[in-house]
């Protein structure tokens, strides 16, 4: 799809919340059946392109609690 559909914007622009939004249509999509093998491939690589987005916001959020907790407990530790 990420070829077959040049209309779609590029994964990596997405926000979290645009990525999981498109992620659910894609899920749904699938569940209900492509016309064509070749639409559900697509449809699974960018199912999988956005899923591995919405990963890497989650994993950079965890980052940013983290290093935030991080300076709370040293300013407390002080």
């Amino acid at each position: 799809m990420t070829s077959a559909a040049p209309d779609l914007p590029d994964v990596s622009t997405l926000s979290f919340e645009q990525a999981r939004d498109e992620l659910v249509q894609v899920v749904s999509e699938l569940e209900q059946g492509a016309p064509t093998l070749e639409h559900s491939l697509a449809l699974w690589e960018r199912g999988e392109a956005l899923a591995a987005r919405c990963e890497e916001w989650l994993v950079g959020a965890k980052r940013r609690l983290d290093a935030a907790r991080e300076t709370a407990e040293s300013g407390n530790a002080e």
